[in-house]
């Protein structure tokens, strides 16, 4: 798994600079958010915001915190998505998301016990995916994904309907974010 191929390509979705009237992350470069480069001690201009600070970013905060690196030793495609799920919308619901589709995969938890949603990848949740991947080989890492994407196609919904402004975004998060 290309981790550096992973940042390159979501940095060329997300483009330079950009302050979205509609976008309640504020003035954004490289995909990174104010809020989220000051709180890495970035305190310059977002329209100078380095792109070095935004691949460094990405690696800490986007891939090793929630342990996605671990997850890329089981299942790369799975660790592809949710690394872009979690520059989206969070780490912590790309987490929930896999927790979620493992807990629904589980065959009333014949496979594997349930796990605790939480907000990096854990022990148990490790153990789940590995188990789950062993019971459904190859084939499964596929209907994982599509679970996973399912479960994303629906947040973008939901965020849509319940703030309108939102809409303006829903396209091109579909287009360029599922699949």
């Amino acid at each position: 798994m290309d981790v550096e191929a992973l940042i390159d390509a979501v940095i060329a979705r997300e483009g330079g600079y950009s302050n979205h009237p509609a976008d309640k992350g504020g003035p954004t470069r490289w995909g990174i958010t104010q809020q989220v480069a000051r709180a890495h001690g970035y305190g310059g201009d977002m329209r100078q915001f380095p792109r070095a600070e935004a691949i460094a970013v990405y690696r800490r905060i986007y891939w090793l915190r929630p342990g996605l690196d671990r997850v890329a030793r089981h299942a790369p495609r799975i660790a592809a998505e949710m690394f872009d799920t979690g520059v989206n919308m969070g780490p912590a619901i790309a987490v929930g998301f896999l927790q979620r589709a493992l807990n629904a995969l589980n065959r009333g938890a014949s496979d594997y016990p349930d796990i605790a949603a939480g907000t990096a990848m854990d022990a148990p949740t490790e153990q789940a995916l590995a188990a789950f991947l062993a019971r459904r080989g190859p084939a499964g890492e596929s209907v994982l994904l599509k679970a996973i994407e399912a479960l994303q196609g629906e947040r973008y919904l939901r965020l849509a309907e319940q703030r309108p402004a939102n809409e303006a975004f829903l396209y091109g998060w579909l287009a360029n974010r599922l699949g």
